[in-house]
């Protein structure tokens, strides 16, 4: 399993990031955002980039969370990319966002949605503890104009705490 440090993104880390949510069929899982829309965002204290380095310090995905000022402590998994898929960091990086959503922030309730037919992304969430709560019908539409579902995935505090030990 390769190493894998996770930090706080700067505006100098947009551009890795743009480029990661623009590889060849993402756009059909993650979505992808403006350079403005990154920019403001990594300003706004409701959301949090984090991204996932390699032991040389190299860039190999990123995550997006959302609404950490929700008052109900229910913060979005917005985003998460690799560079490299199928390297092992997928795991490692949405790993260390879950900690850091429950150790650093007042999270209760980790959520994150996603597209039925990304079984690798369902695996790598349910391995790190999230359960599939149900099916929002028809809520997205793929970038072909095609509506599809989106799974409801959530991890709660509890869950997470027991996991930790």
């Amino acid at each position: 399993m390769p190493a894998l440090s996770l930090r706080r993104a700067v505006p100098e880390d947009i551009a890795f990031i743009m480029a990661t949510e623009r590889l060849p069929g993402y756009d059909s899982f993650i979505g992808r955002f403006s350079e403005l829309t990154h920019h403001a965002q990594l300003r706004d204290p409701a959301f949090a980039y984090l991204v996932g380095e390699d032991e040389d310090g190299v860039p190999t995905g990123f995550v997006i969370l959302k609404d950490l000022d929700n008052p109900a402590g229910n913060v979005c998994v917005k985003r998460i990319a690799v560079a490299k898929p199928e390297a092992g960091y997928g795991s490692l990086l949405l790993a260390g966002a879950v900690d850091f959503a429950f150790r650093d922030a007042e999270t209760y309730r980790l959520w994150l949605d996603v597209v039925p037919g990304n079984e690798r992304a369902r695996k790598v969430y349910r391995k790190t503890g999230f359960s599939e709560e149900g099916i929002m019908r028809q809520c997205a539409c793929l970038p072909s104009g095609e509506r599809t579902d989106l799974i409801l995935m959530s991890i709660l505090r509890p869950e997470w705490a027991a996991r930790h030990g």
